[in-house]
């Protein structure tokens, strides 16, 4: 008998499921104990390899059934997420889902509404929000070092070809979706995360490399976007899957009193040489690899609001429809041609 508080079971076991099982197993507070997946899975196998007694099941339905499961952590398909999300919510169940949410806004709140009427919370996956250089670049936004900020650059840079887990199912317009929703979320998200107020509206434009890499995708696989904020702010979105170079996660913001440009920072505050940016110690996000990503951190995060009955910090469902309300309004003005298009 285990002494965690939640039982959680996973749905899809991919190589995101495998990264996530032993984030929340090295938590205090849950561990997993069920598994779906469309193949078929042994219970002893599956104990024997991740540790404890996990129960696989052959139907999802089966599994959202199981009293003693209390947390589900959906890491399917994409288009597989709405459908799954909700059973799980009229379940009463909590719910980890994989980003993005789903593949349109209207399934985005269908997921939203379904856990507001269950009582159910919700945790998205935009754990670069629990990265290290994430939350010291909020940190140094918070001592006021930058001042206000007026602009900023968040961009996601990650060839995404045939050598990569994911091309498979990537390539394909219904599992894949855009290069924003693809992979190019996490720093829309990260550009919501560190610019101040609300959304006023979106610019965006899209092409594709003539790389015989990328031919296979569906769809436009170079996206950049132009944020406009109700308070005279505005910001810039790289996504960008189908590039040849490293794994790169841009950051570059600048206010009224200082910039910071990755780990590296300039703020008057701090009487510094303004022809030399000072170094900072900060874990980059220099990696696609579900493996290195803050799983873990993000995971204790929502099983102690848990504990406390309240939303989680920073990738709530509530912070996770925020951020899919930009970036639908940005693939709607990329497939009109860049017309600016108002969030709601």
């Amino acid at each position: 008998m285990s002494t965690k508080k939640y039982n959680v079971g996973i749905i899809g076991y991919g190589w995101a499921a495998t990264a996530h099982i032993d984030a929340i197993n090295k938590t205090s507070q849950a561990q997993v104990t069920a598994i779906y997946s469309s193949r078929p899975l042994d219970s002893a196998a599956l104990s024997a390899k991740h540790g404890g007694q996990i129960k696989a099941y052959q139907s999802v339905e089966a599994l959202l059934a199981d009293p003693d499961i209390h947390v589900v952590d959906i890491t399917s398909y994409p288009s597989q997420h709405c459908a799954q999300a909700v059973a799980a919510a009229k379940a009463k169940k909590h719910i980890i889902l994989e980003k993005p949410m789903a593949n349109s806004l209207a399934e985005v709140m269908q997921i939203f509404e379904a856990a507001e009427k269950n009582g159910v919370k919700g945790c998205v996956c935009f754990e670069l929000r629990f990265s290290g250089q994430m939350l010291s670049t909020q940190a140094i936004i918070d001592q006021g070092l930058l001042g206000e900020i007026h602009y900023g650059e968040v961009d996601y840079y990650h060839g995404i070809g045939p050598w990569y887990g994911q091309y498979r199912w990537n390539i394909g317009k219904k599992d894949g979706g855009s290069a924003l929703l693809t992979a190019g979320c996490h720093a829309l998200d990260g550009l919501l995360m560190c610019m101040p107020g609300e959304v006023d509206s979106v610019m965006s434009l899209s092409t594709k490399s003539k790389s015989a890499y990328f031919t296979p995708y569906e769809y436009d696989t170079s996206a950049v976007t132009i944020v406009k904020f109700k308070n005279g702010a505005v910001g810039k979105c790289a996504a960008i899957v189908d590039c040849l170079q490293p794994y790169y996660y841009r950051t570059h913001l600048m206010g009224s009193h200082g910039s910071l440009l990755d780990n590296k920072l300039h703020s008057e505050k701090l009487k510094s040489d303004k022809t030399k940016w000072s170094t900072l110690s900060m874990k980059m996000c220099d990696s696609g690899d579900v493996n290195d990503h803050p799983y873990q951190s993000q995971f204790e995060a929502f099983f102690e609001a848990l504990a406390q009955g309240q939303d989680m910090p920073l990738t709530s469902f509530r912070d996770g429809l925020r951020t899919f309300k930009v970036i639908f309004a940005a693939d709607q003005s990329a497939a009109n041609g860049g017309q600016p298009v108002k969030v709601a």
